[in-house]
């Protein structure tokens, strides 16, 4: 019996070994899109008898081909193999507070088609779950992708992630959302796997993959909209805290006698910036100062009529700054990222935004605390965040190849 055992345990280790190796290769060729089996070997220290029987075992699930002889140093030409960016597909769904976005991406999260729409997200799940739905067929449709190469569908959500509930929404956050699971009925609907985590987690995320954070692994996101929320990544991994809260500057009070917030403390950073508290302080200034011009009924009002120079509205983006400086020199002084990115509506106004911002933390923060820290307005796309969750997906793939779908040869793309 004793045999056995120890047999059983060799196995198992050998399974696990196989699984690390082929995780390692399958990666690699990920990163260098094309490269040789001799090269594969050298680079991991693994036997060409392994790479090679590996390799195999990818080119029959479609995500590797041989495409080309390449350069001989000597001997007989090597064969490249290639990563095959359009193997299976990737959905990503941003699920804003009063919004649902939407993107169909290849491998390399290049995104292929698009879609979104408003929606009373935070007082309707039932609206929202349907309009999800509706955006994840859109999106199949656009493209002609066959949901059985769909390798799984990510979304970010406006609320802390729970691993202990799983596709649920925070109660305290979005109270309306109690008894529903995000994740359950996407699964039900298309039968693909799902990975869920907080938006601004998921906009770091991509900031680090494609944007601002490429070349630095310590990145704050910090998403300003209905809500204000910060995803971080230390050492190019997002950091979670202890229940998946950490990030939630806009639960920052900076006044604690300031106005009741959501979340049942007083003044919080969300309560003074957040999108409604921000348009009710334009039309209350409009107001005051006895101006005809219609108060700004979005985000992308007020930011387009600061960026023509409207002086209320610049003064509007300003105070924005200022009190997000705030939050930020806090945060730094805290975890000195080298890199902080703003995302949401409000990032468009740029500079405006971020001279107020760099004034108020020069003000507010330790001096070696912001000396090596770039602080940004994103580049990626309205689709940013919508497009980390989805790299989300080819993320948990890339660490479990076992999630690529089989793709059988001549399939569509």
């Amino acid at each position: 019996m004793q045999r056995a055992a120890r047999t059983t345990d060799e196995v198992l280790g050998a399974s696990a070994i196989r699984a690390q190796h082929s995780r390692l290769i399958l990666n690699l060729l990920w990163r260098e899109r094309e490269i040789s089996r001799a090269e594969l070997a050298r680079r991991t220290s693994l036997s060409r008898s392994t790479v090679s029987a590996i390799v195999t075992e990818l080119l029959s699930t479609g995500l590797v081909e041989e495409t080309r002889a390449g350069i001989s140093s000597g001997g007989r030409r090597p064969i490249i193999l290639e990563f095959q960016d359009q193997a299976s597909f990737i959905v990503g769904i941003e699920l804003g507070a009063t919004h649902v976005s939407c993107v169909l991406t290849d491998l390399r999260c290049k995104v292929r088609a698009s879609w979104s729409a408003p929606a009373p997200v935070r007082d309707d799940p039932d609206v929202a779950l349907e309009k999800m739905t509706m955006a994840v067929r859109s999106v199949l449709d656009a493209d002609g992708v066959d949901l059985s190469r769909v390798l799984g569908i990510g979304v970010a959500v406006p609320s802390p992630v729970d691993d202990e509930r799983p596709g649920e929404l925070l109660p305290l956050v979005a109270p309306k959302w109690e008894g529903y699971n995000i994740a359950t009925h996407l699964r039900d609907d298309f039968g693909r796997p799902v990975f869920l985590d907080n938006d601004a987690n998921l906009g770091a995320l991509a900031e680090l993959w494609w944007g601002a954070g490429c070349s630095s692994g310590d990145l704050a996101f910090i998403k300003v909209a209905t809500g204000i929320g910060a995803g971080f990544t230390i050492n190019r991994r997002i950091f979670r805290g202890s229940r998946g809260i950490a990030g939630e500057i806009g639960h920052t009070s900076i006044d604690p006698n300031g106005p009741l917030c959501v979340c049942g403390l007083h003044g919080c950073l969300t309560t003074f910036i957040g999108t409604p508290a921000l348009l009710e302080r334009a039309e209350a200034q409009l107001r005051d100062s006895g101006s005809n011009r219609p108060p700004p009924q979005n985000i992308d009002d007020l930011v387009n009529a600061a960026l023509e120079g409207d002086p209320s509205s610049v003064e509007m983006i300003r105070y924005a700054g200022k009190k997000l400086g705030i939050g930020i020199a806090n945060m730094l002084n805290l975890l000195n990222p080298r890199t902080v990115v703003l995302g949401g509506g409000i990032a468009r106004a740029g500079d405006l935004l971020l001279d107020a911002v760099h004034e108020t933390i020069r003000s507010l923060s330790l001096p070696a605390s912001i000396s090596n820290t770039e602080i940004k307005t994103t580049g990626l796309s309205e689709w940013g965040i919508a497009l980390g969750a989805a790299t989300l997906a080819l993320e948990t793939a890339l660490h479990t190849p076992s999630l690529f779908p089989a793709v059988s040869k001549g399939a569509p793309s």
